[in-house]
């Protein structure tokens, strides 16, 4: 069984690999959106496969580093592309959480990664 819950933050970041001219090279803003799955067997008695409360638990410190930030200026978020940022969270989720099973960062109605590991 996998669950999952979305957590939205506000960030800034430019793309500095991108060529000249290139629009997501300049400062900008996104309303980032990220999924956290975790995949796991029921627990019983609960039924879950664990509480939400934890999976918010788990995602807080990173959404206190995240939140109204300039990505680029993260310790490994030089190039914050959504790749990297999905790769970043689960680096940072998975020694905490091991049913993860994939990260969702969408930083547009219409744009975003999917991560499952190495």
């Amino acid at each position: 069984m996998e669950i999952f819950k979305e957590f939205r933050f506000e960030a800034a970041h430019h793309l500095p690999h991108t060529p000249e001219g290139h629009k997501c090279r300049r400062l900008h803003g996104h309303s980032f959106r990220v999924e956290i799955h975790v995949e796991g067997p029921l627990a019983q008695p609960q039924g879950w496969v664990m509480d939400f409360a934890d999976l918010t638990k788990a995602f807080s410190p990173i959404h206190a580093k995240l939140d109204h930030y300039l990505l680029n200026e993260i310790e490994g978020l030089e190039n914050p592309t959504s790749e990297n940022l999905a790769r970043w969270i689960w680096d940072r989720l998975k020694p905490g959480l091991p049913g993860l099973s994939q990260v969702v960062v969408r930083e547009t109605c219409t744009s975003g990664c999917v991560y499952r590991g190495a």
